[in-house]
């Protein structure tokens, strides 16, 4: 799994939670929440998908990283949904994992998934399901509009 950073170049999962930590540790009086979201883009014979991370130092702006692969276009819209919501899941739990290590950090920041799915449109019928896959993970979930991550960050680099 290979990250993007638009400052750091490429970087693996690792590495990415390193920066993240050192970003954090630059100005550790302020507030932070990790947020991982994930969009794809089905297209001729294969679809695109990106999960992105972001960390955001509340009310004083943030980084971000994003990673891309693609996939035989044999999935339904709810499939890719569902498959864009496992991917999500797996690197907010690989980050967790990293976090838990960092035992006074481990506490102090949110984490949050976003969900590229809202209450217009075809997802409006699988919003429940793919939130509770969220909140049953241990994780807050957002939705669009507030599914930035997804829906803003992810979505920029699926094409």
């Amino acid at each position: 799994m290979e990250f993007i950073s638009p400052t750091d170049g490429r970087l693996s999962l690792e590495e990415t939670y390193r920066h993240i930590i050192d970003f954090i540790e630059a100005h550790p009086e302020n507030s932070y929440k990790l947020i991982i979201g994930s969009d794809s883009q089905p297209g001729g014979d294969n679809c695109s998908f990106v999960t992105a991370v972001v960390i955001y130092r509340k009310g004083r702006g943030g980084r971000f990283f994003y990673y891309r692969d693609s996939s035989d276009n044999n999935f339904g819209m709810k499939q890719r949904i569902f498959y864009e919501v496992s991917r999500s899941l797996e690197v907010a739990s690989r980050l967790t994992g990293f976090l838990a290590e960092e035992k006074e950090l481990d506490e102090d920041i949110e984490i949050e998934i976003h969900v590229d799915v809202g209450e217009n449109g075809p997802t409006s019928s699988i919003i429940k399901e793919v939130v509770g896959m969220v909140v049953g993970s241990g994780y807050e979930a957002l939705i669009k509009p507030e599914a930035y991550a997804a829906s803003t960050v992810a979505d920029k680099y699926t094409g």
